[in-house]
């Protein structure tokens, strides 16, 4: 039987000792699969992902790759794990150009290897490839985004962390972000997703987590999730569901 992707055990994590802001939270993520966590303002969500990423320390529980286990991995090793996290805010170089941007994301490859991923994501990216002597800071809060996923892509990881990829984007520009993850995985990438437009979110996922005061709440195919009752329960602060109950 094939190993999940990804297991997060019932961890308890947060910023300030003895002040958690996740509390036994779990999650399991199939590899080459698309899992999103929603959840209202202050769920904890980002703070899963960040967790995941060594970001933000884990006190209780772990955090499992392919059955390995990578309980607060510091975040410069995450590449090297096979790992990407792609922030909400602050993830690309505005004053360097689309070139620049990529070729740090590739700096820790050969020159060989480097020059075949940058062929690689020009070929896939094509306004970026357009736009490679730009200014990333010039690009539009799209273009930003893809160039952000572009050097998260560069790294060759097997797993993508995306922290809300369509904040702040127009409709379109949204839609674009999220579809460009679900293709992600079906180039075999396996991609977790903190996400606020829960309705395109659970379009395009396989998974869904739905986080509440810092708890799990709810889990079950994206598909059979769209339109509950409980999703709209949860989000209007109605009642809280343990997952399993």
């Amino acid at each position: 039987m094939t190993k999940p992707m990804l297991e997060v055990r019932g961890i308890t994590a947060g910023f300030v000792p003895d002040l958690p802001i996740l509390r036994d939270v779990s999650m399991t993520v199939p590899q080459g699969g698309l899992s999103v966590i929603i959840g209202p303002n202050g769920a904890g969500k980002s703070t899963l992902i960040k967790s995941i990423a060594g970001i933000v320390r884990i006190s209780a529980g772990q955090v499992l790759l392919e059955g390995r286990d990578l309980t607060n991995i510091r975040p410069d090793q995450m590449a090297q794990h096979g790992i990407a996290y792609v922030p909400q805010t602050d993830n690309i170089f505005r004053s360097l150009t689309v070139r620049q941007n990529l070729d740090l994301a590739l700096r820790g490859a050969g020159r060989t290897v480097a020059a075949e991923r940058l062929d690689s994501l020009m070929a896939q990216f094509p306004a970026l490839a357009a736009k490679q002597s730009d200014k990333a800071g010039a690009l539009s809060g799209g273009q930003r985004q893809f160039l952000a996923v572009a050097m998260a892509l560069a790294t060759a990881p097997r797993l993508i962390l995306m922290d809300e990829p369509s904040a702040g984007l127009s409709p379109k520009a949204a839609q674009e972000a999220l579809d460009l993850a679900r293709d992600l995985t079906r180039q075999g990438v396996t991609i977790v997703l903190v996400e606020q437009n829960v309705t395109q979110a659970l379009r395009i996922a396989d998974h869904c987590y739905i986080l509440a005061e810092g708890r799990n709440q709810v889990d079950g195919k994206a598909a059979d999730l769209l339109g509950d009752r409980v999703v709209a329960d949860i989000y209007l602060g109605g009642k809280r569901l343990r997952a399993g109950a």
